[in-house]
Parts: structure tokens; C-alpha cells; sequence
């Protein structure tokens, strides 16, 4: 049983002899966020890596045409941000989807 202390003003007496309890306001705390991360392979095809976008990320194809290039170019792009449960979903939808697919591509998370 938790017990809060007991909060008045001087200007404010207790009305009809009932003294009140407030309960200090909580603060709940946003969730870390994750990113996301698509990395480069020298085997995955670059359609493929599209696909994987528009399937997983609910990219456009303009979208993800633009992120594909971004990993071949640079070798990694964020492709999301989101809490660690819904990322971590995203990294094992995309890895077991590569893996059946025969492709290598790899796709991590990090704290943002």
C-alpha cells in the first residue's frame, strides 16, 4: 500500500473537516526508439532490396528505389524508426524473408 502525503495551502482549510490527498502527477516515459538499418551485400539483387521496402516498410516505389540506392551506395540506410518490439519484428520479417529467398542480405537495429 503506498501512502502519499497529504497536500494543503494555508489559504484552503478543509472543507466540512475532510482533509484530501492528491497523488504526485506521474510522468510515464516515452519508449527508446530503434532504427532500422539495411546494409549493403555484393549478392542481394537491387530489385530485391526494393521489394523488401515496399513489402515490409510500406514504401512507394520511388521510396524505396531511392533507399536501395542509398545502401548500395553508402552501404547502410535507416529504413525506420520505431520501438524495440516493432523493430525487432521488422529485422526478423526481413532476414527470414531474405534467408528463404536465398539472398544474403543483412538488416539490423541500433538505438537511436
Amino acid at each position: 500500500m503506498t501512502l502519499y502525503p497529504i497536500t494543503m495551502s494555508q489559504d484552503d482549510p478543509p472543507e466540512d473537516g475532510v482533509d484530501v490527498i492528491t497523488r504526485p502527477e506521474e510522468k510515464t516515459k516515452k519508449p527508446p526508439l530503434y532504427k532500422v538499418l539495411l546494409l549493403n551485400d555484393d549478392y542481394t539483387p537491387m530489385e530485391f532490396v526494393v521489394h523488401i521496402l515496399e513489402r515490409f516498410f510500406g514504401m512507394n516505389g520511388d521510396a524505396a528505389n531511392g533507399i536501395m540506392l542509398t545502401v548500395h551506395m553508402k552501404g547502410l540506410a535507416v529504413v525506420g524508426v520505431y520501438s524495440h518490439e516493432i523493430a525487432e519484428t521488422k529485422v526478423t520479417q526481413v532476414m527470414d524473408y531474405a534467408r528463404r529467398n536465398q539472398h544474403p542480405l543483412q538488416c539490423t537495429m541500433e538505438k537511436e
